[in-house]
């Protein structure tokens, strides 16, 4: 199968952000569009690649962001971080994720990165399968603790 992968633009963002709500299903579609628009109007540091077949249908994207604070398990800063990648199920393991997750590798290079890093649910054993296949490396597992504060007295 041929595909087209390429930076995503104001034209893609209908289609992106139903597959966003594929992806993160917490947020509307609507939510979703409004992110990407804003996204698209001011970078800060992010990209979003789409990938589409010869016919035009959106099968795919990814989207990265350059961070500077630590990153778990990196060595070096800024790294690139994988935020979101998503194939359509009915496309999946035809090399569509390692195509997309190429154009983040060629942008994180550019932006002088030598990591490029991700994160998945501790439960998500699919993302852990395809992490690997994409040639990432476990570093570590975390899990996360927070303690809700009664609201504190402000001092006069």
């Amino acid at each position: 199968m041929i595909v087209r992968i390429a930076a995503g633009i104001a034209a893609d963002v209908d289609e992106w952000a139903t597959l966003r709500a594929e992806l993160w299903p917490d947020g509307s579609v609507a939510d979703h569009r409004s992110d990407l628009l804003e996204l698209l109007a001011e970078p800060n540091g992010m990209v979003g690649f789409v990938a589409r077949d010869l016919r035009g249908r959106l099968l795919g994207f990814a989207e990265a962001a350059l961070r500077v604070d630590y990153v778990n398990g990196c060595e070096t800063s800024p790294v690139a971080f994988l935020e979101g990648l998503y194939v359509a199920e009915d496309r999946r393991r035809q090399g569509i994720g390692r195509g997309l997750v190429d154009a983040v590798e060629a942008w994180a290079r550019s932006q002088g990165c030598m990591e490029l890093a991700s994160d998945a649910l501790l439960e998500n054993i699919a993302s852990h399968a395809m992490h690997i296949a994409l040639d990432f490396e476990e570093t570590e597992r975390v899990v996360y603790f927070r303690k809700v504060l009664a609201e504190a007295r402000r001092l006069s």
